[in-house]
């Protein structure tokens, strides 16, 4: 590829300025007053796409624009969906920003912008990279189609609506998503694994009205009490969570995957002064890293009930509540898990006690294999570009595109980001490195090289 190489080492600098320009524009997705933006943002997207010689598409939807673009056919050869987003999030608060987020500033080796390495910036690299193809070798090595959304930052429902009705169009081999960060500096990975969701409101309701303890209380079931007792019966003493059927689905971790994890450069110490905790507990048997990425846990994320003011105020609540999810590890079903939990619950429900369970979104884990050829080739590519192996790991969150791409299109997903944990990513300050942001556009190029080789 050494035409191609000179043609990204020559235009090196034209890419930032075209970034710059696209960072310029302020697409915030989720504040109807830039509207005008996200449309400046997906037509200048468009124009791009078009500028390459790719059939391009802006297409109109309920919410924001979606731009398709797909590169001349080239019978036999693999097709690589690229996967982006131009939306952003709000910058606010503007006073904490040190230059203001919508005018591009660099400040050593690092490029400040809303949006730098989110997404913008990350999806360019794989603009950038087929133009050199197009313009050094005159044609790409295997078929390349994008899809950019401009509703990623709430909640991609015009994409998902396109996905599900045009997903023959789509239709792909492999996916390849750049809206993450690496490992850590200097240290390339590839994201394989993802965990799911249950989310739930649980309220329980007792008496007509909140009573007074001294009077009522021994003669009357205690929904805050009944919900503390609730909560504490669904992890035992192991960490283990006890819904029935909850790990008969679960995919253990193979030998190969944990050996990994424990090759890792991870500073266990390290990460809990970050997060300012002296330690932590969890499902027993397991690492921080293999508790975080790819076990399922339970956390409680609300709870209310009674009286909240200061001081003391004696009173038996009338109800009770908590917001609580499980995140799931690939191949366990959220709709049985939420059955299991709904019955589990209902036999613990004592006399006095009206329970409602609410199941909210959900979304079941997906892991790519590492065997996959698209992974290893994905692997090779990133290692000529950054001159060292990316490590694989997983994601403790959910991406909920990532599963509609895995359920409507039957592809492998390449999640290979170019960002560092400390981007500022949603905070002020968001920057992308300047070298990550070109090596990035490297490993693109070779990736197109090394995705052409791989047989169906």
């Amino acid at each position: 590829m050494p035409t191609v190489d000179q043609y990204l080492q020559t235009n090196a600098p034209r890419f930032e300025q075209d970034l710059c320009e696209l960072l310029r524009i302020a697409s915030v997705s989720t504040d109807p007053a830039y509207r005008a933006e996200i449309d400046r943002a997906a037509q200048w997207v468009a124009d791009r796409l078009r500028r390459l010689g790719l059939s391009t598409e802006l297409i109109q939807t309920e919410g924001h624009p979606l731009i398709y673009a797909e590169s001349p056919h080239i019978e036999g050869a693999p097709t690589a969906l690229v996967y982006g987003h131009y939306d952003v999030q709000p910058a606010d608060p503007l006073d904490l920003w040190i230059s203001p987020p919508f005018e591009p500033t660099v400040r050593d080796g690092n490029l400040y912008a809303r949006g730098a390495t989110d997404d913008k910036g990350q999806f360019l690299t794989h603009v950038f990279s087929v133009e050199a193809w197009l313009a050094a070798e005159g044609r790409l090595p295997l078929n390349v189609k994008y899809l950019i959304e401009g509703e990623e930052e709430i909640g991609s429902a015009s994409l998902q609506a396109y996905l599900e009705q045009h997903a023959d169009r789509l239709a792909c081999d492999c996916v390849v998503i750049s809206d993450g960060a690496q490992f850590a500096p200097g240290q390339p990975a590839i994201t394989y694994g993802l965990r799911g969701i249950a989310y739930f409101d649980l309220v329980l309701k007792g008496p007509a009205r909140d009573l007074h303890s001294g009077t009522f209380g021994g003669s009357v079931t205690n929904p805050a009490n009944v919900l503390a007792r609730m909560l504490a019966s669904l992890v035992d003493e192991h960490g283990r969570i006890r819904v029935p059927g909850f790990y008969d689905d679960v995919v253990p971790l193979s030998p190969r995957e944990r050996e990994g994890f424990a090759r890792l450069d991870f500073d266990e110490r390290r990460y809990f002064e970050q997060i300012g905790v002296d330690g932590a507990i969890g499902e027993e048997g397991y690492t921080t890293l293999e508790r975080r990425w790819a076990r399922p846990t339970c956390d409680v994320n609300g709870l209310w009930s009674g009286y909240q003011g200061k001081g003391a105020k004696t009173v038996l609540p009338a109800e009770a509540g908590a917001k609580f999810s499980f995140r799931l590890v690939p191949n366990q079903d959220p709709s049985k898990i939420t059955a299991a939990l709904r019955a589990m619950l209902a036999a613990m429900c004592p006399p006095g006690i009206r329970f409602e369970l609410t199941a909210h979104h959900n979304s079941p884990g997906v892991l790519v294999p590492l065997e996959s050829p698209y992974v290893q080739a994905a692997a090779r590519a990133i290692e000529q570009a950054f001159g060292r192996a990316p490590v694989f790991t997983r994601e403790g969150g959910s991406i909920p595109i990532v599963l509609s791409f895995h359920e409507h299109l039957h592809a492998d997903t390449l999640l290979i980001g170019w960002g560092q944990d400390d981007d500022n990513t949603h905070s002020p300050n968001e920057k992308f490195a300047l070298g990550d942001f070109h090596r990035g556009i490297g490993a693109s190029a070779r990736l197109w090289d090394e995705l052409s080789r791989v047989t169906k």
